[in-house]
């Protein structure tokens, strides 16, 4: 279910048609609800569990199908001038993402989060497109934005950036220590590092243009 949808929102987004905002809310309207409430059951769920240990279960599976899905309805939210809830959950609930990363789950499913990440901290609405102003001007993107900027800041304030391997084997973030049995050269993931150094300073960027007093800056 989750996979044709996602196939679904591609579809409708690579068609020209003048009609597609209308079509997307078609859509997405009626389970506006349905997709809050997967999220929220997906994402809160014990990854820790056996079932997430190899990165070919059929759990892991699922979970890269809700990312896609994730992704999808990212790209959708340009089209419509109000974004519906499942088109914001994400930022408006980030921090269920963010304890995912820094869990015990597979490589993969983390990296696909990171990069998911980084694609909502450069996330832009048509008229922000089309202004070309370096700040957000849409009231709902600016909430959003900053809902997502204050939780990373959060966990990056205590220990979370620790917790994040680079590679699938070795090097973790601020740290070169190999893991006892791997091979020191096999380097980190540049890919991941750029993106994770990248939504930390976006976040930074954003709550800096939207803070109101001197203290909250420093």
């Amino acid at each position: 279910c989750l996979w044709t949808l996602a196939a679904i929102l591609k579809e409708t987004l690579k068609d020209a048609l003048p009609s597609r905002a209308g079509v997307l809310k078609k859509l997405l309207a009626p389970l506006d609800a349905v997709l809050e409430g997967f999220y929220n059951a997906i994402l809160l769920h014990h990854f820790d569990s056996h079932h997430y240990t190899s990165p070919y279960s059929e759990a892991t599976n699922n979970l890269i199908g809700f990312i896609d899905l994730l992704e999808a309805l990212l790209a959708s939210r340009t089209e419509l001038e109000l974004p519906l809830r499942c088109q914001r959950i994400l930022f408006l609930k980030v921090s269920y993402v963010l304890n995912i990363i820094s869990s015990s789950i597979p490589y993969v499913i983390k990296k696909k989060f990171i990069l998911l990440l980084k694609k909502c901290v450069l996330y832009k609405s048509r008229e922000d497109a089309k202004s070309g102003s370096l700040f957000l001007q849409t009231p709902s993107l600016c909430e959003d934005m900053l809902a997502l900027s204050n939780a990373v800041l959060q966990v990056v304030n205590l220990t979370w950036l620790n917790q994040i391997p680079l590679s699938g084997k070795s090097s973790y973030f601020g740290s070169s220590e190999a893991a006892p049995g791997h091979d020191s050269q096999g380097g980190s993931d540049q890919t991941v590092l750029r993106a994770l150094s990248l939504v930390v300073l976006k976040a930074l960027e954003f709550k800096i243009h939207n803070s109101a007093t001197e203290p909250e800056i420093k």
